[in-house]
């Protein structure tokens, strides 16, 4: 079996789009889900894919920053706010609703003609584009041979990637249940909102094994497009039905998860 880090990164994300595809699953078993379970699911999401950016991401970042020679922190610096640019520039140009949107809330991005099913899967397959660009830049960073990441590391992030990609699975399949689509449109629809995540993991290695300066860059690129995505998303709508301590819970422990995950393995 290949194993370069292009096809390491094909394997991850696909790992991590199968875990998608098993919350959308859910579906099949639920109509919907209690308010507080899917604050407490959304929580942990955002609590891991926090700790993943701060100890997968940017910590190595800054080390490879600092074996360049060059300002350990301005690599960085300039990879983590293209990447939260990235993602403002594509929540104002693309069509989409997020997973708490009301029945007459308009869409943001620009106007489209996109029935709402198609808007609620486009805000979580954009949103998943950082996740398996996360994936496949961790594993063409391992490739390198720099001692700032590892093998470990990479397939510590793509179980981390993949545990918060249940809950998200879930977040976009049940809504679409409550829209009146059939359990399986649903799961369908779901599922396809992971699929971008193998497309970007492989991108990100293959980018990133042939231009190893970038390296820095791109690892901060993900981690802030993922802490975008956090802020702008998962929080507020963890948070949306008033009761802030169980979505609080849930990113305390998603994010311990992910630390242990981290240090212990990584």
């Amino acid at each position: 079996m290949p194993n370069g880090p292009v096809w390491l990164a094909l394997y991850g994300t696909m790992f991590t789009w199968f875990l998608t595809a098993l919350g959308a699953g859910l579906v099949f078993f639920f109509r919907t889900i209690n308010k507080r379970t899917l604050d407490l699911m959304l929580g942990f999401a955002a609590g891991v894919m926090i700790a993943a950016s701060c100890w997968s991401l940017l910590q190595p970042a800054i080390e490879m920053s600092e074996a360049s020679g060059g300002i350990k922190w301005l690599p960085p610096l300039i990879g983590f706010l293209l990447g939260g640019l990235f993602l403002l520039v594509a929540d104002l140009l693309l069509p989409h609703l997020h997973g708490g949107s009301k029945s007459d809330e308009a869409p943001e991005g620009l106007k489209s003609s996109w029935h709402r099913s198609i808007l609620l899967v486009t805000a979580i397959t954009m949103h998943n584009i950082p996740e398996g660009l996360a994936v496949g830049v961790a594993f063409g960073a391992a490739a390198s041979g720099l001692p700032a990441a590892s093998i470990a590391g990479a397939i510590t992030l793509t179980i981390g990637m993949g545990l918060q990609n249940l809950p998200e699975g879930a977040a976009t399949s049940v809504p679409l249940r409550r829209e009146g689509l059939s359990r399986m449109k649903s799961f369908l629809y779901g599922q396809a909102s992971g699929m971008v995540e193998p497309i970007a993991g492989v991108l990100g290695a293959a980018l990133t094994t042939h231009i190893q300066p970038i390296l820095p860059y791109a690892l901060a690129f993900a981690a802030g497009a993922m802490i975008y995505v956090v802020v702008e998303e998962l929080i507020p709508e963890a948070q949306s039905s008033g009761d802030s301590n169980i979505a609080t819970i849930g990113a305390m422990l998603g994010f311990a998860i992910m630390m242990v995950m981290d240090v212990a393995l990584g």
